[in-house]
């Protein structure tokens, strides 16, 4: 759905995006996180058309989207800071929104007003609460049925309660629509339990893109109780990190962690335990290998 390859982007003499690829399957909800000043928020600005490439290109379902009308109306995009109409209440951006998309759905509309009660439809949006902001957002974005949608720290200023609805409601369309998903956040355990591609972006570029389950499953971490002392793994294993308490060592290993277990377990250790990975450790340790200051904070 979304293709961006080689992408440079220069302001002045700083080097904002340095050869982005990144790529976004259909019915995929791809969750790009990275460090303040990665590039993100400029990397999203090119997809949603609003900056021109210096090189490289961007493709939204096979089209350049880049002043292009047709390829522009097939996503809906919520940005962390929000923008209304001075004056405008959420049925005249409901009026505005039907004359801009060509899909708004506005029987949608009016069905989808009782998961949003606390919403005034004829107050002036800007006098509301940012966390209700983000809700007449999320509602006018839905009613338009892209394609893809487009979201920027999108639960930001939500309370819990209606973060899990914001989440029930677009995963429910993206199960039933297949409708493709590009959430940027810092929320990294909120996308954990959404997200299924992930890309981790450093300095400009897209240094790690992969499937949920494939990137926990490319790295373990493993805790073993030892009485003889440090505990080895053979050579095919990349140890990444190594960690102690006593007798009890926690390490991160690159490699299948059941076979990781298994090397382990032949030094006949008191417990051999595989501990699952977060997104948020994942990250760090990602970011640990490009030159973050990487610390003991995965433990």
């Amino acid at each position: 759905m979304i293709q961006v390859q080689h992408l440079e982007k220069t302001f002045d003499n700083f080097h904002a995006l340095n050869g982005v690829d990144m790529h976004v399957g259909k019915g995929d909800i791809y969750g790009l996180v990275g460090p303040n000043g990665a590039g993100k928020s400029t990397l999203i600005r090119h997809i949603t058309g609003i900056y021109r490439p210096d090189a490289g290109s961007v493709l939204i379902d096979g089209e350049p989207v880049y002043e292009n009308r047709r390829a522009k109306a097939k996503y809906a995009y919520i940005p962390d800071d929000l923008f209304y109409f001075v004056q405008a209440d959420t049925m005249e951006m409901k009026r505005f929104y039907e004359g801009i998309y060509p899909n708004f759905d506005a029987k949608l509309f009016y069905r989808m007003q009782e998961f949003f009660p606390g919403i005034d439809i004829k107050r002036n949006i800007r006098q509301l609460s940012k966390g209700t902001q983000k809700q007449v957002a999320f509602w006018l974005a839905i009613c338009c049925k892209p394609q893809l949608m487009i979201l920027d720290e999108p639960v930001d200023g939500l309370d819990p309660v209606m973060r899990r609805q914001i989440w029930s409601i677009v995963m429910s369309e993206v199960a039933e629509h297949q409708m493709t998903v590009l959430v940027s956040s810092h929320n990294l355990r909120e996308l954990e339990d959404v997200c299924d591609h992930v890309g981790i972006m450093h300095q400009g570029k897209i240094i790690l893109e992969s499937s949920l389950n494939d990137l926990q499953g490319s790295v373990a971490k493993i805790q073993v109780a030892c009485s003889s002392g440090m505990p080895k793994l053979p050579d095919q294993f990349e140890v990444l990190h190594m960690s102690n308490t006593g007798r009890v060592y926690t390490l991160i290993v690159r490699g299948n962690a059941k076979d990781a277990e298994a090397a382990l377990a032949a030094g006949s250790p008191a417990i051999v335990d595989i501990l699952p990975l977060t997104l948020e450790e994942i990250f760090i340790y990602e970011m640990g290998g490009v030159d973050y200051e990487f610390k003991d904070i995965l433990f």
